[in-house]
């Protein structure tokens, strides 16, 4: 392992290397499926998408709030995916890889929320429940996301 290290730190002194990308990117496009390429070309293309999470309101707030469903969002049907049903674990994965993230800040535009609200599954969860409450969340592209999405899935994507 030390030797592995001494290698890393002579090629990063080395001026002359062209480095390909990060070296992660072998491995990410491993484990990627062809629809989470399709979800992260998608958010790089429109940006942060909206997402809600529906848990049980109560009285008391989140002090004794459940969830009941998490990360709902159209992010796969207006990516085009071919497995809608997938789209909870594609998002699982691209999470794990560091490349999009499930952030508790919802967007600024609250407008952008109605028809994600309006969908079945959402509101199929709200009924569900007695004093459902719904919280808006978003979907955004890492850092790492977006450089490998522009590096190895959409190279001539201006920045």
């Amino acid at each position: 392992m030390r030797a592995r290290g001494a290698d890393l730190l002579r090629r990063s002194r080395d001026v002359t290397s062209d480095d390909a990308g990060h070296p992660a990117y072998r491995r990410i496009l491993d484990e990627l499926a062809p629809d989470e390429a399709r979800i992260v070309v998608y958010l790089l293309r429109e940006g942060a998408q909206p997402a809600v999470d529906v848990r049980t309101g109560g009285p008391v707030g989140l002090v004794s709030s459940r969830l009941v469903a998490k990360g709902l969002s159209m992010v796969g049907p207006r990516a085009g995916v071919r497995h809608p049903g997938e789209v909870p674990a594609y998002l699982n994965n691209l999470e794990r890889l560091g490349l999009a993230e499930l952030t508790g800040e919802p967007l600024i535009d609250p407008a952008v929320y109605q028809v994600l609200e309006a969908q079945p599954d959402v509101l199929a969860a709200m009924h569900s429940v007695r004093l459902p409450k719904v919280v808006r969340r978003s979907i955004t592209l890492t850092p790492l996301g977006e450089e490998f999405c522009r590096a190895v899935l959409v190279p001539d994507e201006p920045s």
